[in-house]
Formats: C-alpha cells, structure tokens, sequence
C-alpha cells in the first residue's frame, strides 16, 4: 500500500535489510506490533515496506518532522525491537533519514 502523506516537506526513515533466517515468526509478529505502535506516535505520516524471497527488504516510514522521527527511535519498545533485530533478524542493516522536498504521482 501506498502512504498517504501530506505536501511536503516531511521526513522520511529509510530503512534497508537482509533478514537470516532466524525466527521468521517471531520477526513478523514484532513487525506487527511496531507498525501498530509507530502508528499511534506523534507525527507519525505512514509506512511502506517491501521483503523480496531472498531476505532483502525496505521499510520507509514517514513523520511530521525530524523530531518526530527521532522520538519514534527512542521508543522503548522499539528500543527493545532494534536489540533483537541487531542480534537476531538482521545480517546487515542500514538506516537513512532525508527529508522529502517534492513528490508526485498518480491518485490511488
């Protein structure tokens, strides 16, 4: 799904991965509990992400501003999420926070 998100400027949290095979479904239930989580914090704009069969993945989500996304960051629960991710569900990771000047597209 697309996000729906409003004129910018906004932030935008880049997140790209390559998942090991370790707990896939303790993994997808956490991504599930981050979603809702993300969901409910302040300036929160929205989510899109992507896994392909290999294990390579991106996660953009989308916030009011710079310190909205970095409120989300310090979240406890999600704190807890990046632990295990690091330890367990990422064999590499990079995270990268631009701030969206422009975007266009069709209507969905």
């Amino acid at each position: 799904m697309i996000a729906r998100t409003p004129p910018p400027p906004y932030v935008a949290v880049v997140f790209t991965s390559i998942r090991t095979q370790e707990d896939a479904d303790g993994y997808a239930a956490m991504a599930e509990d981050m979603d809702l989580l993300a969901a409910r914090q302040p300036g929160y704009l929205g989510v899109e992400s992507a896994r392909d069969t290999e294990g390579f993945g991106i996660t953009v989500s989308y916030w009011s501003d710079e310190g909205a996304a970095r409120a989300w960051k310090a979240v406890a629960e999600h704190l807890g999420a990046q632990r295990l991710g690091r330890d367990k569900w990422y064999a590499a990771y990079r995270v990268r926070v631009a701030t969206v000047t422009r975007e266009y597209g069709t209507a969905d």
